[in-house]
């Protein structure tokens, strides 16, 4: 029975259970089979990347208090975040990646930096 690259369509020789006629149609299928889900981590990626680097520059001494508008301002989007930390005393800080925030009261925030 005679078998044909999943990609190209020409006619595999070698090992039975091969599927590609050579490296670049192996690639070729699975960068076409991923693509539409590249392209969304792609993009979460860098807003996650964004936020890390506002983060980053705003918090310069590992605890440092700004206020919502300051992140707001900065291009801070507070619904991308990598990460969720409770408390026993029921505070949630939100981190992307190594940087993070605290809530506090009247829109001021605890930016803090994990220790890695």
């Amino acid at each position: 029975m005679e078998k044909f690259c999943q990609e190209c369509g020409d006619k595999l020789i070698g090992r039975a259970d091969k599927k590609f006629c050579s490296d670049a149609c192996r690639n070729a299928y699975h960068n076409a089979r991923n693509k539409d889900d590249l392209q969304l981590i792609r993009g979460v990626n860098g807003l996650l990347r964004k936020n890390h680097r506002i983060l980053s520059e705003l918090n310069t001494k590992d605890k440092t208090k700004v206020t919502k508008a300051t992140l707001l301002k900065n291009g801070f989007l507070f619904e991308y975040i990598s990460q969720t930390y409770t408390t026993k005393n029921g505070n949630v800080y939100r981190y992307v990646y190594d940087q993070g925030y605290l809530e506090l009261d009247n829109d001021f925030y605890l930016l803090v930096k994990k220790d890695r």
